[in-house]
Parts: C-alpha cells; structure tokens; sequence
C-alpha cells in the first residue's frame, strides 16, 4: 500500500514540475484517483514542502526559497498580481462551490437561489447534487461532487428530524473541505456540530404565530403539521410559548399505530384532528404547516362546519404560497434566500482565508475565526 502512495505522489510532484500549477480536480481525473485521495497526498507533500497549495490549485516550490517557499506563486484563478491589490470580488474566482439539497423546488428553490447569487457575484461556480430525501444519497451526492472539484460544501443532509439520528451523519464532520451545515443542526456531543451552519429559527416562528394568536384574543391553539424535518423545531418553539404564555394546552394527537401512514392518511388524519380539537377540544386557532396543506384543509373544514376564520383563525408556516389562497393567510416565513446567501458568504470566507483551502473535518473548518452557528428569525407577514 505505501508503495502505491509513494508512487502516486511521485506522479503528481513530476506533473506539478513540469507545469508549474495544476487544479488539483484535473489532476485527479489524469491520475484516476479520487479528489479526497489526492487532497490527503497533496496535505502530506504540501506538509513536506514539496509542493505549494492554494485553493484548490497546487504549483510547484522554487528552489532556493527558504522554508521551501516559492518564489513566486502561479496564479489561481482570481488571485491578485503579485504586489497588487485584488479587486473586491477576488478571492473566490474559479473556486467551486458544492450544494447538496434535497430538492430545488418549493422551500429549497429560494435557498438555493441566495446561495447562487452569493457565489457568482464573488466570481466562483456554484454546483449542485439532489437527493430527493433518499437514504444515503446525501453522501453519494457529497462525493460526487468532491470528485468533479468542489473546494467547499453547502449541505442538506437528510436527517428527518432535521437533525441526525443515533448513530447518522458523523460522516459530515470527516468531509475533507470546508462544510455549512444548511437549515440543518446537530446536537451539542455529534461530530457535526462543530461545523458551521445557517438555519431558519423555526422554533422562533413558531413562537411568533402563538403570540399573535394570544393577542387577538385566543386562549387554546393547535399545532397542525406533517412529519417534515423542520416539525420537531416548530413543536419546541409552539410548546415552550404555550407553557411562556400560561395557555389552555390543545388535545393531543391521537396516538400512530406501528404501520406508516400514507400522505392521504397523514391528511385525512389532520383534518380530523382539527375538527375535533374545534368541535370538541375549545381550540380557536392553529398554525398548520405547510400552506400547501392549510389551503387543502379549510374548505374541507368548512364542509364539515368549522368555519375559518370565525371558528378556526388559521397562520400557516413557510409562506410560499399563503397570500394565494381565496382569502389570502397570514403567515410565518422563514427567510430561506437569505439563509442559502449567508451559508455561501460564510462558506466562501472560510475558502479564501489563510488556510482556507485545507478545511477538514478535525475542528478547523478552513481559514480563520471559530466556527459559527447562525440562526435567522421568521417573519410573521399579517393578511386580512
């Protein structure tokens, strides 16, 4: 096995001589071997003085420099001239951007989309891997796009509580570039929670329709929402404002048997959940997740006679298509585009910092500064 390594790095340390500089996805497609085989013997050549890495680029060190310095460095795409000054948006030219998202439809259309105007405004690509919420395809989709070049990760994994399972997704920590955790979290101990992170507080948004609630005069609100990964955070959010508020606690649901339900059963089982929470159970108002489901629900509660809004008032969570609805909903919208555009911006900080190219998953993140968790609070938008 050390034979094979120490062969290939000699390949790779002929080919850096004879070129100069070389990106280091083309090197690894030449030699056919993976970019997180090659990123490994890149780290211990680099380590050694061999050779010279800078985003993504490796070039070869001039002799005579001490320390094994070179002498001059070959411009990666986006470097300044040496003596210059950078223009403002250098730094990230020609680095690649890896996404993986469970969808670009629906909520992710707009994350996707802040991220993307984040990254080639500051002149780098942005690619992107789908999942389709499939087990094991987020990291499938995270090697892939690793083995085409990624410099750095915007990832979605799919954690269906949002966050990982016992014993899911250590494997996000031992990624070996930077990596922003998107509108994903991971508890205090998990490997992954010591990488960076951008999320919605849904638990705030949660929270917020509660207390507009209680202001217009309601005493016992129900929480409506489907098994999504963002259900567990808007559950903690409306539970913790009930208990803030001292409010009437709504019926609890019916107890799932073993069997999963299917999305038709999953509805059919909100609707009469709502009906005889209004009917029976003193409940005036809910906040129901998605709008999607509210806008499918209220005529059918108003053909079982609860009226909305004089029985039931109604707040949906996510706002993508809210104000569409015959009557128009308030609603709670979590500011998706800006979660993609600040999970890039942090992301591409980390890249172009000193360091920034050798992120990996032991606590460093890539560049400088400790990590960071950031969290943007939904916006409650009143309809009438």
């Amino acid at each position: 096995m050390r034979r094979h390594v120490d062969q290939r790095q000699t390949q790779v340390l002929a080919l850096v001589r004879a070129r100069g500089s070389v990106r280091v996805a083309d090197l690894a497609q030449e030699l056919g071997v993976s970019p997180v085989t090659l990123r490994r013997d890149i780290e211990a050549m680099a380590a050694r003085g061999e050779i010279h890495r800078m985003h993504g680029v490796v070039s070869r060190v001039e002799a005579g420099r001490p320390g094994g310095a070179p002498a001059t460095r070959a411009s990666a795409p986006g470097a300044a001239p040496a003596g210059g000054r950078a223009p403002a948006a250098s730094g990230a030219e020609g680095l690649v951007v890896g996404m993986v998202v469970p969808t670009t439809e629906y909520y992710y259309a707009d994350v996707v989309r802040g991220a993307r105007e984040v990254v080639e405004a500051r002149g780098a690509r942005l690619t992107v891997g789908l999942t389709r919420y499939l087990p094991g395809e987020d990291r499938t989709q995270a090697d892939r796009l690793l083995s085409t070049g990624a410099d750095g990760l915007l990832l979605t994994p799919n954690w269906d509580a949002g966050s990982p399972g016992p014993g899911e997704g250590a494997w996000t920590a031992e990624l070996p570039v930077p990596t922003v955790l998107v509108e994903r979290w991971a508890p205090p101990g998990h490997p992954a929670a010591a990488l960076d992170r951008v999320a919605s507080d849904h638990a705030h948004g949660a929270a917020a329709a509660v207390q507009h609630l209680v202001e217009r005069g309601h005493r016992r609100i129900a929480l409506a929402s489907r098994a999504t990964p963002t259900t567990p955070r808007l559950r903690t959010g409306y539970e913790a404002a009930v208990a803030a508020l001292g409010l009437e606690p709504a019926p609890p649901w019916p107890p799932v048997g073993p069997d999963p339900l299917s999305d038709a059963d999953l509805f059919a089982r909100t609707l009469d959940y709502l009906c005889e929470a209004v009917t029976a159970g003193g409940v005036s108002a809910a906040l129901i997740h998605s709008d999607t489901d509210a806008i499918m629900l209220i005529p059918r509660l108003q053909a079982r006679g609860v009226r909305v809004p004089e029985d039931l008032a109604v707040i949906t969570y996510d706002d993508e298509v809210a104000g569409l609805a015959d009557v128009p909903l308030s609603a709670v919208a979590p500011a998706k585009r800006e979660v993609g555009a600040r999970a890039a911006g942090l992301l591409l900080d980390r890249l172009t910092a000193p360091g920034g190219g050798d992120g990996h998953g032991d606590g460093d993140g890539g560049g400088d500064g400790p990590r960071q968790h950031v969290e943007l609070l939904p916006r409650l938008t009143i309809r009438s």
